[in-house]
């Protein structure tokens, strides 16, 4: 955990200050393909899902060591080309994952997010979810434990395979001539992402795109069928934690209305977005029918609270680079409160953004889990040391994001009274 923190402590920025690159060049290009509240969305998500991880909030059934001791055949030094078959053995795991979470209703649910965008940029790669708690992908990566190899070399390949599928999420890379044949390109990606019925659900590779062209799950972009980016079933919200769990509470309502005890069994297995009958007919969920004709969701916001945003999103780096750079020192179970507290700043800025009566209830549940945890611990996890008044700061933080997030509610909550009214 502490390793990944510090790694992460290197790749945030980098990853920011390319989704800001993406913003300025779109702009400069007159091809703006990123939305100001859409990127804080999704910037958002990627700090929930790298909190997750750096908490280590999920289990694994069995462990990739515990697997090699019990089936390796036999045990090949670790040079070179170790690193390219697990890479490829990797690649392979996260195809059959990838499909599996676009084919079944249940493992549907931890893939939603990175789809909920309805942009297609950089940032969107961004979104990945927090809803999964118990990882089944070590049973994939049998091939690389019969070969016997090193545990180490997965730990040093798995993220770089990760960080690999991010540059691709881009609307300003043309095809790629023959690297089009044998790894994903912005071109593939941009089918995968896309709503269109000539586009959904297809090209489910991560690095290689031959996986799809073997198993038949390939589309090319087509040049008179522009990607039409989002889900069937659109979030209509800004909030990250909110946007894992739809699906899933979709299910459970579906599961209990269902009167089939059959239905309520198999509503998990089915294939993704299929719900009983009885239900669908008495509770109808919005979907969309025609990819070209429906409205983004993009909820009014003032230039203040677009900004007002920003500085939110601006002092949550601040708050989760201190957590991932003293880990070690922060430990347990105070790393487990400190990320409490991450999460609830992520729902009570995002809802915000959504215009909820509620945000402010949440900023002032932030508010004092804040400055209860500085009275409580006589400082913010130990920060005292490196900067005496930071207590102070925090606390005047607090105080003043409230009195902010009080003032915008009042205001959204005027809006949308006027706008009843004129109506």
């Amino acid at each position: 955990m502490e390793q990944y923190g510090k790694i992460l402590l290197i790749a945030m920025p980098a990853f920011l200050i390319l989704v800001l690159f993406e913003k300025w060049y779109g702009w400069f290009k007159g091809k703006d393909t990123v939305r100001n509240m859409d990127m804080i969305s999704s910037l958002s998500s990627g700090v929930t899902n790298v909190t997750k991880d750096v908490l280590g909030l999920a289990i694994a059934l069995i462990s990739y060591e515990w697997l090699v001791n019990r089936v390796a055949l036999t045990h090949i030094d670790t040079t070179w080309y170790t690193y390219l078959i697990v890479f490829i053995v990797l690649d392979f795991a996260g195809y059959i994952v990838h499909a599996l979470d676009h084919k079944i209703n249940f493992f549907w649910n931890s893939h939603i997010i990175h789809h909920s965008s309805e942009e297609f940029n950089l940032a969107c790669a961004l979104r990945q979810s927090v809803s999964v708690f118990v990882r089944l992908f070590v049973i994939l990566l049998i091939p690389a434990a019969l070969l016997g190899i090193d545990s180490k070399v997965i730990a040093i390949v798995a993220p770089l395979h990760l960080f690999a599928q991010f540059w691709y999420h881009t609307q300003h890379i043309n095809k790629m001539g023959f690297l089009e044949k044998i790894i994903v390109t912005p071109s593939h990606h941009r089918v995968h992402h896309a709503l269109n019925k000539e586009y959904i659900d297809k090209n489910y590779g991560q690095i290689f795109i031959f996986w799809d062209k073997i198993f038949g799950t390939f589309q090319e972009e087509i040049p008179d069928v522009k990607p039409v980016y989002g889900i069937t079933r659109p979030v209509r919200t800004w909030n990250p934690i909110k946007i894992n769990f739809l699906h899933l509470w979709l299910m459970i309502k579906d599961a209990w209305h269902t009167k089939r005890f059959k239905d309520k069994l198999r509503i998990w297995f089915m294939p993704t977005g299929w719900r009983p009958t009885d239900v669908e007919e008495k509770y109808p969920v919005y979907k969309i029918e025609d990819a070209y004709n429906f409205e983004k969701y993009n909820p009014q916001a003032s230039v203040f609270l677009q900004v007002w945003s920003w500085v939110q999103l601006i002092s949550l780096l601040f708050f989760i680079s201190y957590l991932f750079g003293n880990i070690a020192y922060i430990g347990k179970p105070d790393m487990f409160i400190y990320g409490a507290f991450v999460f609830l700043m992520i729902y009570a800025f995002t809802e915000l953004m959504d215009g909820s009566r509620l945000a402010l209830v949440w900023e002032i549940l932030k508010a004092a889990l804040g400055i209860g945890i500085i009275f409580y611990l006589g400082d913010w996890f130990g920060a005292n040391k490196f900067l005496p008044w930071i207590s102070i700061v925090l606390i005047a933080y607090f105080v003043i994001s409230v009195g902010v997030v009080s003032w915008l509610t009042f205001t959204i909550e005027k809006q949308n009274r006027h706008v009843s009214v004129s109506a």
